[in-house]
């Protein structure tokens, strides 16, 4: 009698339809059962980041499945990239720890661990109190410079500082908003063991960075695991319109210097292995400033980035879900580039550049 394989049962954080039929295209899917933990509504699109929700609901959901948990996944940023090892954790699952996963996405904490592997490659910063008596008094850089939340969402909260007025207005803006992502994230903070210079750094704080905006932008998707970090793809971030200022579209391969590209994914492994990251994907964002030729690092992100998922469906003929998914239920499977229908892929932003009146949307 034939032999059937086991069925996996695996939790997605946030799982939508949308990409549950990216999932489900993936080798070895059908030997999967995907169950939603939350919806992306849920998590996503309220008021406020439900974390304790998250963690002890979820927490219960997960230990009292009938069955075998074989793997908690999910493609979301903040608050699912940070929750998922505490997640993992109470079930006995692989991954990343809590405070490698923090490393990278706590701002200051990240640059202070770059800089000690890479430091010709991190703008200079500094650690900003907002709701200091003078938080223009801390900032040891010439602007202009940025000025960001040490945990946010698509930039959010982000500002460009070209002198002190601009600063002053960015702090009421902050003052009065930073409590979406500082609550929740300071809540994920309490489940890790910090350094007491990082705990003092919480996500009622700032970070400012020099400007490091000229060049060509682009993102690296990797993973690591058993300690050697990968990386399968570089995806460039174009711009266009006035000044070049808004984002245009991804495009996958990129088209920087092979050079270049090589010389990104030695200080990914170099930064990735340093923080001990690992079981796990993540994707680091670089600026190359063809003029000097250096290269800056960005950030750092613990997930697959969902919008380069079709790019990566075109040209190497699956999402590359599958290194999410293969990683979460412990296995390494080398993702296998050049097997798509397509040489090159893009991902456009349709952007008008005028004011105009919306009349009818698809």
């Amino acid at each position: 009698r034939q032999r059937t394989q086991p069925v996996n049962d695996v939790f997605v954080v946030g799982l939508d339809d949308f990409h549950r039929a990216q999932l489900e295209t993936l080798p070895g899917a059908d030997r999967c059962v995907f169950h939603p933990l939350f919806t992306c509504r849920e998590l996503k699109q309220q008021d406020c980041f439900p974390v304790a929700r998250l963690i002890e609901e979820g927490t219960r959901i997960l230990r009292s499945f009938p069955g075998r948990v074989a793997a908690v996944i999910g493609y979301w940023d903040f608050p699912v990239s940070t929750v998922l090892p505490i997640l993992r954790r109470a079930v006995g699952l692989p991954g990343p720890s809590l405070e490698s996963v923090l490393k990278c996405e706590h701002k200051y904490w990240s640059r202070l661990l770059q800089v000690e592997v890479v430091p010709e490659h991190v703008p200079a910063f500094c650690v900003v109190d907002p709701f200091a008596p003078d938080p223009f008094a801390q900032v040891s850089l010439e602007p202009p410079f940025w000025l960001k939340p040490v945990k946010a969402v698509l930039s959010h909260l982000g500002f460009r500082i070209g002198g002190e007025a601009d600063f002053r207005a960015a702090i009421r803006r902050i003052r009065s908003e930073l409590h979406r992502y500082a609550d929740p994230f300071n809540l994920i903070l309490r489940h890790a063991e910090l350094p007491p210079e990082i705990a003092a750094v919480d996500g009622f704080h700032c970070i400012a960075e020099s400007m490091i905006s000229a060049g060509s932008q682009c993102t690296q998707e990797g993973y690591a695991f058993d300690g050697q970090v990968e990386v399968y793809g570089t995806v460039d971030s174009l711009r266009s319109g006035p000044a070049r200022s808004s984002f245009n579209r991804y495009q996958y391969p990129s088209g920087l210097p092979e050079g270049v590209k090589a010389r990104m994914t030695g200080i990914t492994r170099r930064v990735i292995g340093h923080i001990g990251y690992d079981t796990a994907p993540f994707n680091v964002e670089y600026f190359w400033d063809a003029a000097e030729d250096r290269i800056w690092l960005l950030e750092i992100n613990t997930r697959i980035s969902k919008s380069h998922a079709p790019l990566f469906r075109m040209v190497d003929g699956v999402y590359h879900h599958q290194v999410m998914l293969d990683l979460g239920l412990g296995r390494r499977r080398r993702f296998v580039t050049g097997r798509g229908d397509c040489t090159l892929a893009a991902n456009f932003m349709v952007r008008a550049y005028a004011d105009a009146r919306v009349t009818r949307v698809p």
